[in-house]
């Protein structure tokens, strides 16, 4: 579950055991170049990948059609892994290939009717959101954007506007512009309360911020490989085990069917998940992405979310003692696993560092997102060359 922590030794900024952390680092090419705070934005990718992608040249380069059958293996275990990340049950997760289609497969589920037709979202959101559910105006969604006046969710103006007219809350668990999280317990149990379904853009918190799907109840979880999970080029959807039957999506293809794999005409919906599958899939994110997970999975997400606070601690830390602007919040359960600096001519900053293999990310704040296999060493290497360019 997410929220204010009801055990808060159990996320104790802690750094990993430095054997253990000194192999893990050494499955990463990229730290050896650089010093790499970049991971909110795009994950490194561990060595092993070069293998897949060898073995799956060599498919092509020996082509047979049977090769489909390991591939949707490989398809399924990396939708299981997820789901097992997640707290959720085998066949609860598909994925595609990117969040923007996953979510609108999930819109074309809904006929939009009055009273019930609200979407209720925030202005925090990364912009597939409010795109998405505008294109889906169209069809009588009516979406309702409630203001935060800062870089924090406003909460309470959040459930002021959930009420018996709303369908979907669809929120992101952090803002991917100061990483503030957002109180998924309370979100969850209101929204329920009046009748309303909520989904989740994870895709900022997954892999470094514990989520257990199944105990918070929530009905749609949204995500992507290519940040924190240390994958590339796939995106997952999980959905709530005893909701699936209730949903039949518009926006379909012929995986969706219970009778897809025989290439016979389908004449309902595939089991579980899979009916909000696309069509013909693209395995090889799938299967590079898979080698990430199960570094990550090795560690575990608990271990990984104190490791990820010391670190973000020390960013914290150092910023206050160099009188920098901090935009995320301080609170350790509030932050998810990057800090966020209000810095003059930021993107400017962002690029000098980058000339001294120095990498973060800049989107309006200069975003500084440390992982698993980063050092406190690192992120004072940064920070100080980040105070020498802020006193140029």
């Amino acid at each position: 579950m997410s929220g204010p922590d009801p055990a808060p030794d159990r996320h104790r900024p802690q750094c990993l055991d430095a054997a253990a952390h000194a192999a893990l680092r050494a499955e990463f090419p990229l730290l050896a170049d650089c010093v790499y705070l970049n991971n909110n934005s795009t994950g490194a990718a561990p060595r092993a990948v070069e293998h897949v992608l060898g073995g799956y040249w060599e498919t092509l380069r020996t082509w047979r059609d049977d090769v489909w059958q390991g591939w949707h293996v490989g398809l399924d275990r990396y939708a299981d892994s997820v789901a097992a990340l997640l707290g959720a049950p085998p066949g609860s997760v598909v994925t595609d290939a990117n969040l923007s289609t996953l979510l609108a497969r999930i819109a074309s589920c809904f006929d939009y009717r009055p009273p019930r037709d609200r979407i209720v979202t925030t202005d925090l959101e990364y912009p597939t959101m409010p795109f998405i559910w505008n294109a889906f105006r169209r069809y009588g969604a009516r979406l309702d954007v409630v203001g935060s006046g800062g870089p924090r969710f406003d909460e309470d103006a959040l459930a002021a506007r959930i009420d018996e007219r709303t369908l979907l809350v669809c929120v992101s668990h952090a803002s991917f512009t100061s990483g503030a999280t957002i109180d998924l317990p309370r979100l969850v149990a209101h929204a329920h309360e009046v009748g309303a379904l909520v989904v989740v853009d994870a895709f900022q918190t997954v892999g470094v911020v514990p989520l257990d799907v199944t105990a918070l109840g929530v009905d749609v979880v949204l995500g992507g490989a290519h940040k924190w999970l240390c994958g590339v080029g796939t995106a997952f959807l999980y959905v709530r085990p005893d909701l699936v039957a209730e949903l039949e999506p518009a926006a379909t293809g012929w995986q969706a069917g219970d009778r897809a794999l025989t290439f016979q005409p389908s004449t309902g919906w595939a089991p579980g998940a899979r009916r909000f599958a696309g069509g013909t899939p693209y395995p090889l994110t799938s299967l590079v992405s898979q080698v990430g997970l199960d570094l990550l999975a090795g560690v575990g997400v608990d271990a990984i979310r104190r490791h990820s606070l010391a670190l973000t601690q020390r960013v914290l830390d150092r910023a206050e003692a160099a009188g920098i602007d901090v935009v995320s919040p301080t609170e350790p359960h509030r932050r998810g696993g990057v800090v966020c600096l209000d810095v003059a001519d930021g993107e400017a900053v962002k690029r000098r560092l980058a000339e001294r293999n120095m990498i973060c990310s800049w989107r309006g704040y200069l975003r500084i997102g440390p992982h698993v296999y980063n050092t406190l060493d690192e992120v004072d290497a940064f920070m100080d060359a980040l105070e020498k360019e802020l006193s140029r």
